[in-house]
């Protein structure tokens, strides 16, 4: 429920506490599930993947959002054993509502994990481009933490959406990466044709940016600025009612600004163990013999204020950036004409039982927008519960969410 700034926090109430609590009025829910099912070719098939341990259903974590034409995609990263595709789909045509069953993009093979040429080993966080190309990082990793293993080299991989074809993979080079590299979060820019994009990539424990441009078919690092870091102060959450430390969380979400006036755009990021966002033009980005001579073109902003860690972003093409607060089971807003100061954030809608870590958001090319909420914390540090709904997928209209808040201008 739309909230007037410097109205008092609630508190985060445990899942199961019968209080009084905040449910979402403009985010109409789409899809849910207790646990995630996909599309197996046929019942034979899917009772054996069960019984090999191919297809273990509580292993199933939704993590990245993304919406073409009349297809949700949807990534389940290999964190856990069972995991039979990391990129899926829902067709909506045939799956209007409910919790579908996820049909594997663009099919089974193309998702068998450590085929490292053909396939996707784990995807995150995905992005449709103006050009109709799905982007996807694939970091190669099995297994999450002290679990992580590396069977295939971290690789762009960008389908054309209207042949359902891979038309580029790019394998990242040793010098964009470094022992700690994790990345979970993808930005695309596209210029004045299709030729002319790059993609940004947030290295969240490596703490740096990797710029991949399509026509040079090239990548290069930004590494070690600071802002790229976690702060040593917010390294504290406290979600679903579980207190956790993820101080070494760093560059996480990122949104890219309309194209401005000298033709380039301002990427702004946040660590997710940081209450602050941060800018740099795409100009900077896009030159490679810019990456140890930019420390000066990358500017702090204000804090957002208690209580606001940030997981995904993203940014309208008229300037609206839409922000999850995984503190506040919300999605916060601001509008990028205005100062990046508290009285300018407000808060479109949130649900402490529905938007329980709000883990990405989109904004498609009908200006609707697109949240996936996961309990991500209570699968990774507790025990969710099967018999409840634990993974949702929300929509509305942009216009709708932003009304009557400080960002509807």
């Amino acid at each position: 429920m739309s909230q007037d700034n410097g109205v008092i926090l609630v508190l985060l109430l445990g899942l199961a506490l019968a209080s009084p609590a905040w449910a979402a009025y403009k985010l109409q829910e789409r899809y849910s599930w207790n646990q995630l099912d996909f599309a197996f070719p046929n019942a034979r098939l899917k009772e054996q993947a069960l019984a090999s341990g191919d297809y273990i259903p509580q292993n199933g974590l939704p993590v990245g959002v993304e919406h073409f034409g009349n297809r949700l995609f949807v990534t389940v990263p290999r964190w856990r054993d069972g995991i039979p595709a990391t990129l899926t789909y829902i067709n909506m045509d045939h799956s209007v509502t409910g919790s579908p069953e996820l049909i594997p993009y663009p099919d089974w093979k193309a998702n068998t994990a450590g085929d490292c040429a053909n396939s996707i080993t784990t995807a995150y966080r995905i992005k449709v481009d103006e050009c109709g190309r799905l982007w996807v990082l694939d970091t190669g990793t099995v297994g999450i933490g002290n679990t992580t293993t590396n069977p295939c080299p971290y690789s762009v991989n960008v389908f054309d959406l209207t042949t359902d074809t891979r038309i580029r993979r790019y394998e990242l080079p040793a010098t964009d990466t470094n022992p700690n590299t994790f990345i979970a979060n993808i930005a695309v820019d596209v210029g004045k044709t299709c030729d002319d994009a790059y993609a940004y990539f947030a290295d969240e424990l490596g703490y740096g940016l990797i710029t991949y441009s399509w026509e040079l078919n090239k990548s290069w690092r930004f590494s070690a600025h600071s802002y790229f870091f976690p702060d040593p102060l917010r390294g504290d959450f406290n979600v679903a009612g579980i207190n956790f430390q993820w101080g070494e969380e760093g560059i996480f979400g990122m949104s890219l600004s309309p194209i401005r006036s000298d033709g380039f755009r301002t990427l702004y990021f946040s660590p997710l163990a940081s209450h602050r966002q941060f800018a740099v033009s795409t100009r900077i980005l896009r030159d490679e013999t810019r990456t140890e001579d930019s420390y000066h073109d990358f500017v702090a902003l204000d804090e957002r204020g208690p209580n606001a860690h940030t997981t995904s972003r993203v940014m309208s093409d008229d300037g609206v950036e839409l922000f999850n607060l995984i503190d506040q089971n919300a999605v916060g807003c601001w509008h990028s004409s205005m100062p990046y100061s508290p009285q300018f954030h407000g808060i479109v809608d949130r649900d402490d039982v529905g938007l329980v870590f709000p883990a990405d958001v989109k904004i498609d090319e009908n200006k609707n927008v697109w949240v996936l909420s996961d309990r991500m914390p209570v699968f990774l540090l507790s025990d969710l519960d099967y018999s409840d709904t634990n993974f949702r997928i929300y929509t509305a209209p942009l216009a709708t969410l932003i009304e009557n808040t400080v960002c509807d201008l």
